[in-house]
């Protein structure tokens, strides 16, 4: 079974993305998000950065933004960029855990769109269990997970710097984490 395929039917995997090896599901499937939390034990306040094909797909969680937000996110996605927006929306309480908001990316690795384009957007988390250094390799993520995961796809060694992770205030862009994209 191909890897489209695989996540179309709630299965969760490793794929490369443009930072970092990703562990991934499809993220309107409540079932496989919530089966990575539990897997990855990751903490159940932090969010996953949900990995979309284009801005449309924003609707699909009901984003809604001004046109100034809109505009700076067509200028400078695709790149390794995500944008936390607000989602106060409760049907997506699973993905936003009370927050009421979702961090998105758009990214500019051209076999991780046309996967996307094909499965809707998709969580995506290092790596890891809590607290440990992220998988470089997928020997090393399978010695993290080995069988809990469905499918690994093998692209070498990946050890790129983090996305920047931005949110707006007041219209503009306040940096939470510095990564590979310098705003």
């Amino acid at each position: 079974m191909d890897t489209v395929q695989s996540l179309k039917q709630g299965k969760i995997g490793v794929l490369p993305t443009d930072t970092l090896y990703g562990i991934h599901a499809r993220a309107l499937d409540r079932v496989a998000v919530e089966k990575v939390y539990t897997i990855r034990r990751r903490q159940p306040n932090k969010l996953f950065i949900i990995l979309i094909a284009s801005i449309d797909d924003l609707k699909k969680f009901k984003i809604e933004m001004d046109d100034h937000t809109q505009g700076f996110l067509e200028k400078h996605w695709p790149a390794s960029l995500s944008v936390v927006l607000p989602c106060p929306h409760d049907e997506f309480k699973y993905l936003h855990r009370t927050t009421k908001t979702l961090a998105f990316r758009i990214p500019k690795k051209t076999n991780l769109l046309a996967i996307l384009k094909q499965t809707g957007p998709l969580i995506s988390t290092t790596v890891n269990p809590e607290g440990q250094d992220p998988a470089k390799t997928i020997s090393q993520a399978k010695v993290y997970f080995g069988n809990q995961l469905d499918f690994y796809v093998d692209e070498g060694y990946l050890d790129n710097p983090p996305s920047t992770l931005i949110k707006f205030e007041s219209g503009r862009p306040a940096v939470l984490r510095q990564g590979t994209v310098k705003i």
